[in-house]
This record gives structure tokens, sequence and C-alpha cells, in this order.
């Protein structure tokens, strides 16, 4: 019998998972929930057989065999708390949560869940990065610096632009970024300690009003973690350069040589006049004999047309799908989720005050 997901949050995120579920076997959508009638439509195009409603209490007694909550983020964590009593395997959007105040309980909340609950970190399910992380330790020799660059496009429109504001969001730095400290945190397997950010809001949404008020959330950062290894990442990130080549350029090095990976944008956003989209690839530099080896990581046509995270969403459910069927483990934590919001929150603060930032603080 196939697994019948509901989908909490109709939206695009929301219909990116839809999409990817029916391409899964033995898997379907069952349940779509959202306020919004406009979303349920545009949603039930895609799953024409499933339940339609449109309020939390229905969604949590309906028939469903695991849960997708890919709502605004400000409410993943009332959500999930009236979601708890179901007793489902659930897969959480990022972020986790958005206020500081509820981190803790969420966390904890999350952590005791009665069945598995992972937090859905896309970027690192992406085919050319997941060979990347498969790499990188013995093409550097261990990791000392790592470098995530995404340039990118602005922000898109969303229902009620709630994406628009930090208090919705949690913040350009949580909402966006959770990725990238998730990422850097997994690929070298440490803590993170400490956040200096610098950034600003200085070419996308300063002419933008809605009900009177000027959208707050960055546009462009740089962001430097320390990690308790010693290692240290660097974050570049700027969203407005969608005219870039690659959307994700990766770079680790260590005593050995270099690992670089390089990962275009959403191919629908790619300009045709220009040629074919480019291909994911990698491009190994070691120092002893120098000489770079350049490796192409193609992603299945299918699956670039499913969503935007390069087949990332597709591979990601194969995984929660064996986790929900026990025969697979979490691999994207409830405290992988918390640290990843709690690295955004330093970085937002920091940015703020122009100050380091402790991690824990946060925590």
């Amino acid at each position: 019998m196939a697994v019948g997901y509901g989908i909490l949050g109709c939206g695009m995120m929301g219909r990116e998972h839809i999409r990817n579920i029916s391409l899964m076997e033995g898997a379907e959508v069952a349940v779509l929930c959202d306020p919004d009638p406009a979303m349920l439509d545009r949603a039930g195009e895609l799953a024409p057989a499933a339940k339609r409603v449109d309020t939390l209490e229905a969604f949590a007694a309906a028939e469903i065999d695991a849960l997708v909550v890919a709502s605004p983020n400000h409410l993943h964590a009332a959500q999930l708390e009236a979601l708890k009593a179901t007793g489902l395997p659930t897969l959480c959007e990022k972020p986790l949560y958005t206020d500081p105040g509820d981190g803790p309980g969420i966390a904890g909340l999350a952590g005791d869940w009665p069945a598995p609950f992972w937090v859905a970190m896309e970027y690192r399910y992406m085919p050319p990065v997941a060979a990347f992380l498969e790499r990188v330790d013995g093409a550097t020799g261990g990791i000392r610096m790592l470098s995530i660059r995404e340039h990118r496009f602005p922000f898109l429109r969303k229902v009620g632009d709630w994406n628009r504001f930090n208090r919705f969001t949690g913040g350009t730095l949580v909402e966006k970024c959770c990725h990238h400290f998730d990422l850097m945190r997994h690929a070298l397997r440490s803590e993170p300690t400490a956040v200096m950010a610098s950034a600003g809001m200085d070419v996308n949404h300063l002419g933008e009003s809605y009900g009177g008020e000027v959208p707050d959330i960055l546009d462009n950062a740089f962001v430097i973690v320390d990690f308790a290894s010693g290692a240290r990442g660097l974050l570049d990130l700027c969203m407005f350069a969608e005219g870039s080549r690659y959307q994700e350029e990766i770079s680790a090095v260590g005593a050995d040589g270099k690992l670089e990976c390089f990962v275009p944008g959403p191919t629908r956003f790619w300009n045709g006049d220009l040629g074919p989209p480019p291909v994911p690839r990698l491009v190994e530099s070691p120092r002893f004999p120098a000489g770079q080896r350049e490796m192409d990581i193609p992603v299945d046509p299918e699956l670039l047309e499913a969503g935007d995270h390069n087949g990332a969403t597709y591979y990601q459910h194969l995984k929660f799908l064996d986790a929900v069927r026990g025969v697979g483990r979490v691999e994207v934590t409830a405290r992988d989720g918390a640290v990843a919001v709690a690295c955004g929150l330093a970085a937002q603060k920091s940015a703020e005050t122009g100050t380091g930032v402790r991690v824990d603080e946060f925590l």
C-alpha cells in the first residue's frame, strides 16, 4: 500500500514536494491543506485525487501516513505543537522556527517526536553537493577553510508577502542561509561557535511597500563562522545576481588540496538565448602534484523540472520515505535544524550590532 502524505502549505515549496512525491514508487499525496483557496486549487491540479482541507484541525484529523510541513516560516512552531499528537512521521521545511524564544521548546518537541522527524535541508541532497561531500575529505586531507557563495535571484513573491519581513521569516540569514550553515556544519562535522556578519538591503525591495510598511529583509551578506575544530566557514550571499552562470559555488581547502563544486540555479530562470543550461561540476585541485581534475555531475532533467533545488527534494524524499518505512534513519534531526537556525539568528544579530556573536546564545 502506498504511503499517503499530507501537505500542510500549498505554496511554491509545498507544490515542489507534491511533484517530487509523485515521482516515487509507493507514495502518494493523500491530503492537501491551505487556508488560501487559490493555493489549494493549484496544488489540486498536481494531486487531483487528494482530499482538500483548509484548517489545521481538519488536517490533523485526516487519514494520513506522513506529514510535510511547508507553511510560512513563522507558523511552524505553533503547527508542530498541534501536530505532535498525531504521532506521524514528519518532514518540516526549514527553518524549524524563527522566534528565538521558541527555540528550546520546539527543538525539544521535535527531538521527542513519537515518529521519525526530519528537517528539510535540501542543499545536502543536490547531486553535485552530495558528490562534493563524498570526496571532500580525501581531496583536501581535512577541510580547514570552507566557503559557500550563493549568487542568485531575489526573493520571489509569496502569498501575503510574508517573506518580505523579518518577523515572519526570521531574517534572510535564517530563512535563506540556514541551508548554508547546516551544510558547513555537516561538511566539517564540527559545531559552530561564533559568527561575524556584515550585511545590508542595498538593491532589492527598496521601492516596495505593503500596507505602508517597507520590507526589512537583507539582500546581501558576508558571514564568517568559527567552528570548534578550528576550521572556519565563509558565506557570500548576493540576491541580486540572477545573471550568474552558477548559483552555488562551494570551495573547501585543506593541507592536501582544494575541491570546488559548481551548481546552476533553477533551469526555469536560465536565459535560453545563452544556450543550454550549465551542467553541475566538481573541480579537484591537489597540491602535489598540481593539476586540476574536472568532473561533470549531471542531474536527471525530470528532477530539474520537478523543483528548484537541483533534484535535491526528490533524493531527500527517498531517504525520508525509508525512515517512514523503518528501513532508514533520520539524517537531518531536530538538533540539526535548531543549530542551523541558531547560526542564522546569531548572524542576524551580528549584522545588526557590528559585533561577533556566540552561537550558543541562541541554543
